[in-house]
């Protein structure tokens, strides 16, 4: 047997468990969810589930509604993530140490625990409430219970995480690429679209399929701040299954959850597809 031979059957033995592990934990429940929300209440097997999910007013808002929150949450997790991975990878000074040092905290604190936290800052009755009535009389617009409380703590979730991604891939960019495109006259928006939002464009990719995963199927926040409707998909399977005991109906919910990431996660591996493919060439 050669050497080389030798060394596949060494890699493919290394794949396996990690293959398995991916086999049991993901596909079969996969497979499961899809089997279930197939059944209907006599035992026959129709797609008489997903027409409910589609057809009944409540489910489609709770579709409409997840898919709001998650693109609004996304585009504003990358902005404010690129702008502060941008602000630390091209300044210096005491404002990007302090930075530095600071944005990683949210990673370490339990959601549950910051989800309490936003209740007890934003809430109709929270510090900021109070503060706002003392200085002005006023109230303060309602966020917890609501779109924007979600919304919030998606932000306090994800920007962390997305700014170390960014951040990563700014750093890789090298500076003589920026000094030359200013040696020739290139203003700061020039240089941001010519060269470094191309050399960051995988991660970024990568960040937002991320983020767009992690907000779709969130179910701590929504269910803890999020208003009774409608409700993102997380928690209003939680609902169907756990209180109405329409397990059918759930395993629809949460196969329909997997199909809106998988379409995420088909362009993402569609793009590095075409990108391997042009660099091969």
């Amino acid at each position: 047997m050669s050497k080389q031979m030798k060394m596949g059957i060494l890699g493919l033995l290394l794949v396996i468990p990690s293959f398995l592990l991916l086999f049991v934990t993901v596909v079969i429940p996969i497979i499961i969810s899809f089997k279930e929300s197939l059944t209907n209440k006599s035992g026959g097997y129709d797609l008489s589930n997903y027409t409910y999910l589609f057809t009944d007013k409540l489910m489609r808002s709770n579709i409409i509604f997840t898919l709001e929150v998650t693109i609004i949450s996304v585009i504003l997790v990358l902005i404010i993530s690129y702008a502060l991975a941008a602000y630390m990878r091209f300044n210096n000074g005491t404002m990007v140490k302090w930075i530095r040092n600071m944005y990683m905290i949210p990673i370490f604190i339990p959601s549950v625990i910051a989800t309490y936290g936003l209740i007890q800052l934003l809430g109709n009755h929270g510090w900021v409430s109070r503060m706002l009535l003392l200085v002005n009389g006023g109230d303060m617009p309602r966020i917890i219970f609501d779109m924007k409380g979600i919304i919030i703590a998606n932000l306090w979730f994800n920007i962390p995480f997305t700014t170390m991604l960014l951040g990563s891939a700014l750093s890789a960019v090298p500076n003589s690429i920026i000094e030359s495109a200013k040696d020739v006259g290139a203003r700061r928006l020039q240089i941001f679209v010519r060269f470094i939002l191309p050399l960051t464009y995988k991660t970024l990719l990568v960040a937002v399929t991320f983020v767009f995963m992690g907000v779709i199927g969130s179910f701590t926040a929504p269910f803890l701040i999020g208003p009774n409707a409608p409700q993102m998909l997380g928690v209003s399977m939680e609902q169907v299954f756990g209180v109405f005991q329409e397990k059918q109906l759930a395993a629809a919910i949460a196969f329909f959850t997997f199909l809106l990431c998988s379409v995420m996660g088909y362009f993402y591996i569609r793009s590095m597809i075409t990108e391997e493919s042009a660099r091969s060439r």
